[in-house]
């Protein structure tokens, strides 16, 4: 799995001219599924979003505090543009993320997995598959890439 971590003042998500969710400071979380991926894989990505370190403490040492700590919010939003390839060409080629059900089972598991080992109320959600419009007031602005191992094989023929 791969996600997109960034430290927001607030951030929405509008399906259809509809305000879906919304979160204040916090962190604004767009993740992807891989071929490959397990419930392993959604779980140790969720405890990443939760315990990585993007605030300041109050004697200002620098990177101390995780959302937790801050008392923020979290709006995870599915992503699969996250594990395009643009080596060839001009298009992005979209094989190295996983579609369909199981894409939608592990993303709802990892979403699950950062409720629980949160507060519930305080972790949204967008809107899984749907074209959404995302705003965001980023703060920093500080953007963070996490990922977990690819179990995904090795292409045949590739270079």
């Amino acid at each position: 799995m791969k996600a997109i971590l960034q430290r927001v003042l607030s951030a929405s998500v509008t399906v259809d001219k509809e305000l879906v969710s919304s979160i204040g400071k916090g962190v604004l979380v767009f993740a992807a599924v891989a071929p490959g991926d397990t419930e392993k894989e959604a779980e140790s990505l969720a405890a990443k979003v939760l315990k990585m370190k993007l605030w300041d403490d109050e004697a200002g040492g620098r990177w101390k505090k995780n959302v937790q700590d801050i008392n923020g919010e979290v709006l995870c939003v599915s992503q699969f543009t996250l594990l395009a390839s643009t080596k060839k060409g001009s298009k992005p080629d979209f094989h190295g993320a996983l579609g369909g059900e199981e894409a939608r089972r592990l993303y709802q598991h990892f979403y699950r997995k950062v409720q629980e080992g949160y507060v519930a109320d305080r972790v949204k959600d967008g809107v899984f598959q749907a074209m959404m419009e995302v705003a965001l007031v980023n703060d920093g602005p500080v953007t963070l890439e996490l990922s977990t191992p690819s179990k995904q094989p090795a292409e045949k023929g590739s270079s």
